[in-house]
């Protein structure tokens, strides 16, 4: 591995760090992929005891109804294969259970731990929602505060209607929350004798942005105060040199994790992770039996299992070749005129990016996020994973291939090539939450507001009501109004402009938001 640079014909030679596999880099072997050198480890213990317990010559008499895939539906087998429905098990003796494990459950969970650096992990099946959900019950009681940024993913507001706990909001300015934050949050419940029960923190973001959990987690400890990481979109984070460290690298009780996302375990699998001893392990264990399905998808289980092992495998280079693609792809796209990149100088303040997570923005060209997406879908079959108003994410991860990567290019020049450029927009990806909730009231708790008596009303009626319902456009599921809040122009004004723009609205009870729930108080 070494320091490298290139230049483009017309362009100043580049003299950024990114990484080199071969000595000679040019314009036509920029994009290169190395496949990495598996060492070989025997097959993964829950993926094993799957194996073996379909490979059985049984009479089967129980769920589910497809008996082993003898009776699957066509429809999907036709799609899928017979295989999936070969090894769609519930719960038998072999396989060990979920909530009280003794064999390759166990075993599958403790190898975990063991690569990401936990005490303990535990496999879900409900997606990170789920394990935030259980860390925020483990750790809240009804009444307690949580501290946790106003634009936290839907989860954390769901979680607070479970546990009773009242929200402590904490306003980032630049997407992220941040130590000076949180300790204003932390002496403004001191001086209303109180005490957070926990702190919330979303790290990184879904556009990568990552905050500084070392000095959050010195500062909440000191207090004595637990805290939580949602690294949904970071379950990688380590596992290169110029990754960012984890969330239990730099301090954190708990971190839930999509392995689903960047790592390769089947939707809606994840982990919840935990380290020290802060928090209660049989609380956890506790809530997450009374969120998780008690016929657990052992598919998924065994997908968690698997995308362990293939991490283990080559856990200091497995990312070699994704790392690569992202920084070459990135320096790419930064030559295309009226092309704007999110990276650390669209911050006043130093932040660290996941360089796996590429937000581009098109406004200089006229473009939203949804226009642009819509074309280079149409026109050039790119998929992305998130897409704003001004802006739209890609993530780059172990499949990526340098076919794709070259598609998103020729597609991005492609949209350059046939717009009309605004002159005077400055080429900076918007990112600020502050002005959309800077003015937030609460009248309710997200609990008490779930419960209450409802009614709808028209949406410019609602101005000045406690909202009874979760406002949310998705992706990136961070909500805009929350039961409990009063309505604000302003989060209205939002909603209705980012509809117009393309965002799907969820959580409302009137999708076109010609009316809302409010509150009948």
């Amino acid at each position: 591995m070494q320091e490298g640079s290139f230049s483009k014909s017309g362009n100043k030679q580049y003299k950024g760090t990114f990484i080199a596999y071969n000595n000679s880099v040019t314009q036509d072997n920029l994009l290169i992929s190395h496949p990495p050198v598996a060492k070989q480890e025997s097959r993964p213990p829950l993926v094993s005891a799957l194996k073996a317990s379909a490979e059985q010559n049984v009479a089967s008499f129980h769920f589910p109804g497809h008996n082993r895939g003898r009776a699957a539906p066509s429809s999907l087998t036709q799609l899928i294969g017979s295989r999936p429905f070969h090894h769609d098990l519930p719960e038998l003796p072999e396989l060990d259970n979920l909530f009280s494990p003794e064999g390759p459950i166990l075993d599958a969970q403790r190898l975990a731990a063991k690569l990401f650096g936990s005490s303990e992990t535990w496999f879900l099946v409900g997606g990170t929602t789920c394990g935030v959900q259980a860390a925020i019950m483990a750790t809240c009681s009804p009444g307690e505060f949580l501290i946790l940024p106003r634009n936290s993913h839907i989860s954390a507001i769901s979680a607070m209607v479970l546990s009773g706990a009242q929200p402590k909001y904490i306003i980032p300015q630049q997407l992220i929350a941040d130590k000076k934050l949180v300790e204003q949050a932390i002496k403004e419940l001191e001086m209303e004798g109180q005490k957070a029960a926990a702190v919330f923190v979303t790290s990184p973001t879904y556009h990568g942005i990552c905050s500084n959990l070392t000095k959050i987690c010195q500062l909440c400890h000191s207090h004595g105060i637990p805290v939580i990481v949602d690294e949904a979109h970071g379950a990688h984070l380590g596992f290169h040199p110029q990754l960012p460290n984890s969330a239990l690298k730099q301090g954190a009780d708990l971190a839930v994790q999509s392995t689903h996302k960047v790592l390769c375990s089947l939707t809606q699998s994840s982990m919840l992770h935990i380290s020290g001893n802060i928090v209660d392990r049989e609380r956890i264990c506790r809530c997450l039996q009374a969120l998780q399905s008690t016929s657990p998808s052992y598919l998924l289980l065994a997908s968690l299992d698997a995308a362990r092992a293939q991490l283990s495998e080559n856990p200091d280079t497995i990312f070699n070749k994704a790392m690569e693609l992202a920084f070459e792809a990135k320096y790419l796209i930064q030559q295309i005129p009226g092309i704007s990149v999110l990276d650390f100088a669209s911050f006043s303040n130093f932040q660290v990016i996941d360089p796996l997570r590429l937000t581009i923005g098109f406004s200089q060209l006229g473009f939203s996020g949804y226009e642009a997406d819509e074309i280079l879908c149409r026109d050039h079959g790119i998929v992305c994973e998130l897409v704003g108003t001004r802006s739209i994410t890609f993530a780059i991860n172990l499949g990526t291939s340098r076919d794709h990567i070259q598609r998103l290019i020729l597609g991005i020049e492609h949209l350059v090539a046939t717009s009309a450029p605004i002159h005077g927009i400055k080429g900076r990806v918007e990112h600020s939450v502050h002005t959309l909730f800077a003015d937030i009231s609460m009248s309710m708790t997200p609990r008490d507001a779930f419960f209450a008596s409802k009614k709808k009303v028209s949406i410019r009626e609602s101005l000045g009501k406690v909202c009874g319902e979760l406002v949310c456009p998705y992706p990136p599921g961070i909500p805009v109004m929350i039961p409990g809040e009063v309505i604000t122009e302003k989060a209205l004004d939002h909603l209705l402009d980012v509809r117009s723009k393309g965002a799907v609205i969820t959580g409302a009870s009137d999708p076109s938001l010609c009316s809302i729930v409010v509150c009948d108080v």
